[in-house]
């Protein structure tokens, strides 16, 4: 079964080395530059897992995003995965507060991105 993946991320080179880094999964990756386009992404594409970046250019940052898409009982089943440059406590509970399912500090290691995601994928929604 091929997995849909939307990455959402404002840095062009980081949602690059994102891409090229699942493409040898089997995954469907969709792309959006902001928090907005990311959201009606997710509605329209409905992926089964989210690489949301957290501090975006636009109306609405990360954790906005994460919140809307598990408040809609059509899309809280998407996973999301918080990628973030700021590791603090205070960071990563801002995280789980929002919904979050996951967190990855940047830079993240291209091995430690797949691991994550390929584990997430694997799980029944929900668990």
């Amino acid at each position: 079964m091929t997995h849909r993946i939307l990455i959402v991320e404002d840095q062009v080179d980081i949602r690059k080395l994102i891409r090229m880094t699942l493409e040898f999964g089997d995954f469907e990756i969709h792309e959006a530059p902001d928090g907005e386009s990311g959201l009606a992404l997710a509605q329209s594409v409905r992926p089964h897992l989210m690489l949301l970046d957290v501090m975006m250019p636009g109306l609405l940052d990360g954790y906005q995003v994460c919140r809307r898409i598990k408040q809609d009982p059509e899309l809280r089943g998407i996973q999301i995965i918080m990628l973030t440059a700021r590791g603090q406590t205070a960071d990563v509970s801002a995280g789980e507060q929002s919904g979050a399912d996951a967190y990855l500090v940047k830079p993240f290691s291209p091995l430690e991105l797949i691991d994550r995601v390929e584990a997430m994928v694997s799980q029944p929604a929900g668990s």
